[in-house]
């Protein structure tokens, strides 16, 4: 899979097919690349635009203003699970059928990959054996 868009037709800045109608632009479901290319003139020649992002400001709290902010673990604690929970909102969950999809496949895997050691652990034992025995 390649994020890497084709941007002489499908591309953010594909004004027209040749006939004057308007390419379908679809989204990429990023928001940065989206941002990036749409006010670059770099799209033609397939260089990549980047994103200037505001830096955080320096904290100007110090001394007993910093330590004040972190004392009560409660309301840290109720803050970090809050900020669980919204995000646990935002996941996308599989369906009954696709977690036995993807549940199946890692146990054929693991069972795979035990058998595929415990071959190679009988040959070396073999051989260190023939070698020294």
């Amino acid at each position: 899979m390649s994020d890497e868009r084709d941007t002489t037709r499908h591309g953010a800045h594909a004004a027209d097919d040749g006939d004057g109608t308007a390419a379908a632009q679809r989204p990429s479901g990023k928001r940065s690349a989206r941002r990036g290319r749409a006010g670059s003139s770099d799209a033609e020649t397939g260089a990549v635009a980047t994103i200037d992002r505001p830096m955080r400001k320096a904290s100007t709290t110090s001394g007993r203003a910093g330590r004040e902010r972190s004392r009560n673990p409660f309301k840290r604690l109720i803050k970090f699970l809050r900020e669980v929970i919204a995000e646990l909102r935002k996941v996308i969950w599989p369906n009954r059928k696709q977690m036995i999809t993807y549940t199946s496949v890692v146990l054929v895997f693991v069972v795979f990959m035990v058998a595929f050691i415990s071959g190679l652990d009988l040959a070396f034992i073999k051989g260190v054996s023939w070698l020294f025995g």
